[in-house]
């Protein structure tokens, strides 16, 4: 009974958006609810709190019909105890059987574009740059992200939380709790948060949020503060004494295949081994956290995507290992994407790469152990990094320390500086050493400006002077980017000299000057009730070496629609020049000459919408490639869904060349298949077939988190050589069994 006084108590401060709420982040208010009991996390919301506690209900679209009131009705509460943030949805649909729930796993590929889904982002500096998110659909998968500056998403960070979600006869419902100890926040017992929350409608392909927000921003706006609510009423304890323990244990047999010396045949060999490790995280501050990890493990990591790359430059992995992923967005320099899509294809170097620290060529390398620090102080962001990784085979035990440290500027703004260095070069003697200043300024809603200048410095190579050249190791970068809903501007220059040389960080092309323009009209047309946007888009890229001879020019042009229910169709024509400076071996036995060469491609490519039970992108190429010719087929981001527990992911590559110097075949195969138990438990396999590598590989994994932040991991891996006969033998093979245990004392 004292409970439910609380409750009737508390709702004399019930959730409140201020009349003037859809103008902006300075007009909305929510306010959050202290209650005396925690509320059980079930998905029910059958708790008097439900009742007496008026909900927020007036969301807003942003798509289809920006500005206008939401289709469906949507109610959430926001409350508190002294330990939790609580947030819960009820979702009212006016046609209960066409909610879209088809990934159950949590961090699953198909979250956040496939399903209805509810997400809330918490600014707990209220600063309008950075954020914790936190998202779910009608299955009760979860997927949490950390944002930085309004644009770098890590979706990959993981924290501990809990959500249930529910079905009641007019929709589903959604119940979260977030410990307080799972987030950072500013000092003090009194908080004021920025904060923002939206639901997706899949069958309508319909967004609204608790706040205007302009189409533009797409359900990114989540976690831009310019455009987000002020969230007060919290009262959070002290952080400063925050303290998590996570030790593990791993054991694993390793098969590795020999010939033998007097038969020919091939053995093999098993080898088991075991080892433990601890990681510990440590809160110095409310903001300021340091981690420190000993004998650091990521075998549980899934196996990289393979790619095929017919370019003369360098491919992108992304980072996977939980311990670099988390304050990922804060090593971001000078504008330049850390992770993901952006990132694989970009000529911006990323100056601080983490795959550069216990990983040789894709070999892991063992880590001794290292530490982190990172949060705010005010206006200030800091980072600093510092990892000793060991001996292995021809690798020598290096040290890797990185700096980072940021400023806030007016509302949307920012410059930094960023310090890297290893002990011990790529080269194998002599040490490396980078320094760089950045800026990244928003003026307005959607212009913004990314600035860079940087300079290693790498010993044991010889000096440019006594190559009879001046030394050119330095990089900059000026860009202006407009990104309205309407219209799109992006005017850039890229400069990377040829002894720029940052080897903790991923440098795709050195000895470049490039110079690009793009410009984008998307129309909303009322006229077609099937169409949502038509994309009319043009870029051209030029890119000229240090000595300023053309080396690539790229023109292209784009005709794409949108359509009402996420389908998209799109041709584009590129026009190519690319210069070989030296010979270029493409393929095994087929060589193409130095010289330049003009070549053409037009690419058809059409989007099924991730809401459907088959969805993925199909695309063909087909046009001139250097002296010849080329054709590409692709299935990517492919995915069928077989009911909500059991999925396949099927990728192909097929590119047929045929050239003066001769003609090739490559073929790129996969799929993930992935059963999914529960929210806290998966199988997943992902199977690779490489023609260009004549391999085949299995990567397959069970993951259970048995209890918050928790996890029993099994893994099997194996490896095989398709240029034998009959079947392809043995490269490798290893089973892993891996268990970690988190402890908050």
């Amino acid at each position: 009974m004292g409970h439910i006084r609380g409750w009737l108590l508390a709702g004399a401060f019930t959730l409140v958006v201020a009349p003037a709420a859809h103008a902006g982040q300075d007009h909305t208010t929510v306010r959050a609810v202290r209650i005396q009991a925690p509320l059980k996390i079930d998905g029910a919301l059958d708790e008097p709190f439900y009742t007496s506690v008026p909900p927020i209900s007036d969301f807003i679209q942003q798509e289809p019909h920006e500005g206008e009131p939401a289709t469906e009705k949507t109610e959430m509460w926001l409350a508190f105890d002294n330990n939790n943030v609580y947030v819960a949805f009820r979702c009212w649909e006016s046609e209960p059987g066409r909610v879209v729930a088809s990934d159950m796993r949590r961090d699953g590929p198909n979250l956040w574009q496939g399903d209805d889904l509810v997400a809330v982002s918490f600014d707990t500096f209220h600063d309008g740059r950075n954020s914790f998110n936190f998202i779910t659909n009608a299955l009760g998968a979860r997927e949490d992200g950390q944002v930085t500056n309004e644009r770098q998403w890590n979706g990959d960070w993981n924290t501990v939380w809990e959500v249930r979600t529910g079905r009641f006869e007019g929709g589903w419902t959604a119940e979260a709790a977030i410990p307080f100890k799972s987030i950072r926040y500013q000092a003090g017992r009194e908080q004021v948060w920025g904060f923002n929350a939206f639901r997706t409608n899949r069958w309508k392909n319909e967004i609204s949020y608790v706040t205007r927000v302009p189409a533009a921003r797409g359900q990114s706006a989540l976690y831009q503060g310019s455009v987000a609510a002020t969230l007060v009423g919290l009262e959070a304890p002290s952080g400063s004494r925050m303290l998590e323990i996570k030790p593990y244990a791993i054991s694993d047999v390793k098969t590795t295949p020999s010939e033998s010396v007097v038969s020919g045949f091939s053995r093999t060999s098993n080898d088991v081994s075991g080892d433990v490790g601890l990681d510990v995280k440590y809160g110095l501050t409310q903001n300021l956290t340091a981690d420190f990890t000993y004998n650091t493990d990521f075998a549980q990591i899934e196996a990289d995507e393979q790619q095929v790359n017919l370019t003369r430059f360098s491919l992108f992995f992304p980072e996977k290992r939980e311990f670099f992923l988390e304050n990922q967005g804060l090593f971001a320099f000078g504008g330049a994407a850390a992770g993901g899509f952006s990132a694989a294809n970009s000529d911006v170097p990323i100056l601080f790469y983490s795959r550069r620290i216990g990983l040789d060529e894709g070999r892991p390398i063992p880590i001794i152990g290292g530490g982190r620090t990172t949060g705010r102080v005010g206006r200030y962001s800091l980072g600093l990094i510092d990892i000793q990784t060991g001996d292995d085979r021809a690798v020598r035990s290096t040290n890797f320390s990185v700096v980072r440290f940021k400023r806030d500027l007016f509302r949307r703004s920012n410059i930094g500086l960023l310090l890297t260095g290893r002990t011990l070069a790529q080269s194998g003697s002599g040490g490396n050493a980078l320094y760089g200043f950045d800026g990244t300024f928003g003026f307005f809603d959607n212009l913004n400006v990314n600035t860079y200048w940087a300079r290693s410095n790498t010993g044991g190579l010889p000096r440019a002077e006594s190559r009879g050249r001046t030394r050119n190791d330095t990089s900059y970068r000026g860009q202006l980017d407009y990104q309205g809903d309407r219209y799109g501007a992006q005017l850039e220059q890229l400069v990377v000299g040829d002894d720029f040389n940052p080897e903790a960080g991923f440098v795709r092309r050195q000895d470049m000057r490039r110079s690009s323009a793009l410009l984008r009209f998307s129309p909303r047309p009322s006229r077609f009730r099937s169409v949502r946007r038509f994309f009319y888009q043009g870029s051209i890229d030029s890119i000229e070496n240090g000595a300023r001879h053309l080396e690539t020019r790229v023109s292209n042009g784009e005709f794409a629609i949108e359509f009402q229910n996420s389908d998209r169709l799109s041709v584009d024509v590129t026009d190519n020049y690319e210069f070989l400076p030296r010979a270029f071996d493409i393929a095994p036995g087929i060589t193409l000459p130095i010289g330049g060469y003009a070549f053409d491609n037009v690419h058809l490519q059409m989007n099924l919408g991730q809401r459907r039970r088959i969805s993925g992108q199909f695309a063909i190429d087909r046009g001139s490639f250097y002296d010849g010719g080329k054709t590409t087929i692709s299935v990517s981001r492919g995915r069928m869904n077989a009911g909500s527990q059991l999925s396949l992911e099927p990728t192909y590559q097929l590119n047929v060349v045929d050239l003066t110097e001769g003609s090739f075949t490559n073929q790129l195969v996969g799929s993930r298949v992935t059963y999914t138990m529960t929210p806290l438990m998966f199988t997943s396999a992902l199977l690779q077939y490489n023609s260009s590598s004549h391999s085949i590989s299995a990567n397959v994994r069970l993951r259970w988190e048995y209890r918050p932040g928790s996890e029993f991991f099994v893994v099997y891996n194996e490896d095989r050589d398709t240029l034998t006969r009959r079947f392809p033998s043995l490269s490798g093979r290893a089973l892993i069994v891996k268990i970690n245990r988190l402890f908050r004392p």
